[in-house]
C-alpha cells in the first residue's frame, strides 16, 4: 500500500495522456485547465491528516502535509474533467459574440468565477467544517453561481458532473479491488460521516460530481468561449 497513492495519480495521468494524445483537438483546453488544477495540490496540507492520511513518496504527506502526489493527481483529473462533454458530445468552443458578453448577468462574472474559493474561505474560517465539506459545497455553489451567469453551459455542467462521478467511481473502485482496506486504514472516517457507497467514502462521490460541474464549465466560462457543434469530428 505504501505507492498506492502515486501508483493510482500516474494511472490518472496515464488517462489524461491518452484522452491528449487521441484528441489534438481539445489537447489547449486540457494542458491550459491542467496547468491551472494542478496548483490545487498544494492546498493538501488542509485535508491531511483531517479528511485522510496516505502514504506518499518520501512520507511528504504525514512529514509536511505536501505531496508530489496530490500535484500529479490536480493535474490530471483538472484536464479530463474540462473535456469529457467534448468526449460525448460533438462540440468545439468558439469565441463568444460580442453583444452575448454585454448581457447584465455578465457583470458578476469575475466574482462568480472566483465563487468556489470565496466560499471555501468563508466556510474553513467561520465554521467548524471538516475542509472536505468546505470543498464540496465551495464547488456546488460556484456551479450553480456559474449556472446563473452562463446558462448555456447547463448541459454541459450537468452532464460533465455525472461523467466525472461516473469516471471518478471507477477508477476508485479499481484501488479498492487492489487495496481493499485502503479506505479504512487512512481515511479518517470518525472525523466525517463514515458513509461508504461501493467501500467508497460518500464524502469522495460527493466531491467528484461537484468537481465535474465546476470544472466543465470552467474553460468557457473563463475565457468567454461558447460551445457550437463541431462538423469537423473525424469518425477513425
Amino acid at each position: 500500500m505504501k505507492y498506492a497513492w502515486l501508483t493510482w495519480s500516474l494511472i490518472a495521468l496515464c488517462g489524461w495522456a491518452i484522452i491528449y494524445w487521441r484528441q489534438p483537438e481539445i489537447r489547449v483546453e486540457m494542458l491550459r485547465v491542467s496547468l491551472w488544477t494542478s496548483l490545487f495540490g498544494l492546498t493538501e496540507p488542509l485535508f491531511v491528516p483531517e479528511y485522510w492520511a496516505p502514504p506518499s513518496l518520501f512520507d511528504l504527506a504525514r512529514n509536511t502535509g505536501f505531496d508530489i502526489e496530490s500535484i500529479i493527481f490536480s493535474f490530471s483529473i483538472g484536464g479530463i474533467g474540462s473535456v469529457l462533454y467534448k468526449l460525448l458530445i460533438p462540440v468545439r468552443s468558439t469565441p463568444m459574440e460580442e453583444h452575448a458578453r454585454k448581457h447584465p448577468r455578465h457583470k458578476l462574472h469575475r466574482i462568480i468565477l472566483f465563487a468556489p474559493v470565496i466560499f471555501f474561505v468563508i466556510l474553513a474560517v467561520f465554521t467548524t467544517l471538516n475542509h472536505i465539506y468546505c470543498g464540496i459545497i465551495s464547488l456546488f455553489l460556484g456551479a450553480v453561481a456559474t449556472l446563473y451567469c452562463r446558462p448555456d453551459l447547463k448541459t454541459k455542467i450537468w452532464i460533465g458532473g455525472l461523467l466525472f462521478l461516473a469516471i471518478y467511481t471507477v477508477y476508485f473502485g479499481t484501488l479498492l479491488l487492489v487495496y481493499p482496506d485502503y479506505v479504512d486504514n487512512y481515511w479518517n472516517l470518525s472525523g466525517i460521516t463514515g458513509i461508504k457507497f461501493l467501500g467508497i467514502p460518500i464524502e469522495e462521490l460527493l466531491f467528484a460530481i461537484t468537481f465535474g460541474m465546476y470544472w466543465s464549465g470552467l474553460y468557457e466560462h473563463l475565457l468567454w468561449y461558447q460551445l457550437k457543434p463541431n462538423t469537423n469530428i473525424s469518425n477513425d
